[in-house]
């Protein structure tokens, strides 16, 4: 299976991911974990899982989390997070799991990535009956810095098609699939710490930012660096998990 070639440009973006974008808190996985019935210890699969931010976790919590990532890179990230053995190299259309195996499927900030009929299918393949799916959107409220507005505008101007502006909502796919229940959405909202660097690693990790050709890459990220390094960032700012749910019947 081929990935998307922008997915492609996170094999070159661990470091940068991994200090850029936000964790999870304890929260997200409580509210999840509550609204999918998950027990302390439920077999859970998280599905390009990237540098594992959520596989950590979900571990933390007490469950039992398998994370499927296709990038070696991301899988090495991976390993030494969670531990080798829970760690395997898959896709969402392809997962190598068996039948019936968890309780949950989650992913974080990666459904737009995949081709999401043959995914349900798979997904639905290796969850138990009544296992449950959820589709985690972090969205970072950045409006309490000076350097906001401005940002959003040149972010806004950079972005080429893009699976996640383009592609159908996700509850319109799981809907179009059949056998789930009606898909819903609940929102966890907390404070994180963040700092200039980590904004400006933010930017620097979405992909169609990444796959900038060398001189236009280095100009535009030198623009982004300037206008947070030279505003005001605020200590902490909020960010907010959207959590889209649904479960097999």
């Amino acid at each position: 299976m081929n990935l998307h070639p922008l997915a492609e440009r996170f094999a070159s973006l661990a470091d940068v991911y991994e200090h850029g974008r936000p964790d999870y808190p304890p929260a997200v996985v409580g509210a999840l974990a509550a609204e999918l019935g998950l027990a302390a210890d439920a077999p859970v699969l998280d599905l390009a899982a990237g540098t594992g931010k959520l596989s950590r976790a979900l571990a933390a919590a007490g469950l039992d989390v398998v994370a499927v990532e296709p990038h070696g890179q991301l899988r090495e990230r991976l390993a030494a997070g969670i531990g080798a053995e829970r760690v395997r190299d898959g896709v969402a259309e392809d997962i190598p799991l068996a039948e019936d195996s968890v309780a949950a499927v989650t992913v974080a900030d990666g459904f737009h990535w995949f081709d999401q009929a043959q995914a349900l299918t798979e997904i639905r393949r290796v969850l138990r009956p009544g296992g449950g799916l959820a589709i985690l959107v972090t969205i970072p409220d950045w409006s309490g810095a000076s350097w906001a507005h401005e940002l959003g505008e040149l972010i806004h101007e950079m972005r080429p098609d893009h699976p996640f502006f383009d592609g159908p909502p996700w509850q319109e796919v799981v809907r179009g699939a059949g056998g789930w229940t009606d898909p819903r959405e609940i929102r966890v909202t907390t404070p994180q710490p963040v700092d200039a660097g980590r904004i400006v690693d933010y930017v620097a990790s979405m992909s169609f930012v990444a796959a900038l050709p060398g001189d236009e890459h280095t100009e535009w990220m030198g623009r982004v660096t300037a206008l947070v390094e030279g505003g005001e960032t605020p200590a902490e700012m909020p960010v907010q998990v959207v959590i889209g749910l649904t479960e097999t019947i």
